[in-house]
């Protein structure tokens, strides 16, 4: 007797939608969530006090200010803009590794399977939602009044605006390595720094120089605007074109803002697929 053929899944099933109907309770929550919504957006619109008028005038503006910055002033960009872009270039590498050196030790305080002492757990996360919840203009605007203007400010504000986000993944991909090798290399004798070097860095390696080049590649954004308040940077060059009115400048310097953006992109896109 023949056996009889195995039923064939059906490929589409997974595609097919159920439909249930909701109840009285989550019709009204859903409305309300809506309700609430739209009453935020309304407030929203009548605190911030706009005025019709700029609005309808504003593409009128804004294609009398391209005018104004066509041709760009290509003449202008060396020494001052390449200059300052260079120096733009230096406050994001260099406040991405000072920034690695504060975030590594607070990444280590945060991860609950690292440190297992509760309020050092609580104190870390503390600090890392407290870097993370300024915004790099205002650091930037804090240490120029310790620093002074000039480049250093811009190091400090990428560093201390970068410790949240570097240490914040740095602390969830230690969390999520496993405790087989610092429990084989614990009981061989190793020391706790061997069990970070041997049973910890190989797990979160590719984790932590992802997050590295991610975080140049934003700090590079971030430090082309810093010398807008004073901390160095193209940002200073741009400021001082807008402030003149010197608009066929300001198109120069924002295609050169443009054109390291999209060079950063590229570097890091490559080393990260040889790296990771």
């Amino acid at each position: 007797m023949n056996a009889m053929p195995a039923a064939q899944p059906d490929p589409m099933a997974p595609l097919r939608r159920e439909w249930t109907r909701l109840t009285p309770a989550q019709r009204i929550s859903r409305w309300l969530v809506w309700l609430v919504c739209a009453a935020a957006v309304l407030w929203a619109v009548r605190s911030i006090d706009i005025i019709p008028e700029f609005l309808e005038d504003a593409p009128e503006q804004m294609a009398d200010l391209l005018v104004r910055m066509w041709p760009p002033d290509i003449a202008h960009y060396y020494p001052a803009v390449h200059e300052a872009l260079i120096e733009t270039l230096h406050i994001a590498t260099l406040g991405t590794v000072f920034c690695f050196t504060l975030a590594v030790p607070l990444a280590l305080l945060a991860a609950r399977n690292i440190c297992t002492i509760r309020p050092l757990n609580t104190l870390a996360q503390l600090g890392l939602v407290a870097s993370r919840s300024v915004n790099s203009l205002v650091w930037a605007l804090l240490f120029v009044a310790i620093f002074g203007p000039g480049a250093a400010a811009g190091v400090f504000a990428i560093a201390f605006r970068s410790v949240g986000f570097v240490g914040k993944l740095l602390s969830e991909a230690l969390e999520e390595t496993s405790h087989g090798p610092r429990e084989a290399l614990r009981a061989s004798g190793a020391s706790w720094g061997a069990e970070m070097l041997k049973g910890v860095w190989p797990q979160v390696q590719p984790a932590f120089w992802g997050i590295a080049l991610f975080r140049w590649d934003i700090n590079v954004r971030e430090s082309a605007v810093l010398g807008l308040v004073g901390a160095g940077g193209i940002g200073l060059v741009l400021d001082d074109a807008i402030n003149f009115f010197q608009w066929e400048r300001v198109a120069t310097v924002l295609l050169a803002i443009l054109a390291v953006v999209l060079l950063a992109e590229l570097v890091v896109t490559r080393i990260r697929a040889r790296l990771i």
